[in-house]
C-alpha cells in the first residue's frame, strides 16, 4: 500500500516544476495554500455527502479525492507521506482517549 503513496509523492514533487496550464497539481501549487485548503474542504464535504448516501463506490471515490488533495498539501508543505505513516504507526495500539490525554487535548 505504501508503494502508491510513494509514487504519488514523487509525482507531486515533479509537478512543482510543471506548467500550471498543463498540470492540475501545478495549477493548485501556483494558486497557493488557500486554494489547496479550499479543495480539501470541498473534498471533505463531498466525502461526507457520499457517506450519508451510503453508496460504497462513491465513498471510495470521494475518499480517494480527499486523500489525493491531502497529499498535495503535504507536498506543498514539504512533508513526505512517510512522516504521516510514522505518526500513525506511533499511535498504533494506543487508546485514542489515552493518546488525547497524553497531549492534553480535550477528550
Amino acid at each position: 500500500m505504501n508503494d502508491i503513496l510513494g509514487r504519488l509523492a514523487a509525482t507531486l514533487e515533479e509537478r512543482k516544476g510543471a506548467d500550471p496550464q498543463r498540470s492540475y497539481v501545478a495549477k493548485l501549487y501556483s494558486k497557493g495554500l488557500d486554494a489547496i485548503l479550499k479543495k480539501i474542504g470541498e473534498e471533505a464535504a463531498e466525502t461526507i455527502i457520499a457517506a450519508k448516501g451510503g453508496d460504497r463506490g462513491q465513498i471510495v471515490y470521494e475518499v480517494a479525492d480527499l486523500w489525493f488533495h491531502c497529499l498535495v498539501l503535504l507536498a506543498q508543505q514539504g512533508i513526505h507521506p512517510d512522516e504521516v505513516l510514522a505518526e500513525l504507526a506511533r499511535r498504533e495500539g494506543l487508546s485514542g482517549l489515552a493518546e488525547k490525554a497524553a497531549r492534553g487535548a480535550p477528550v
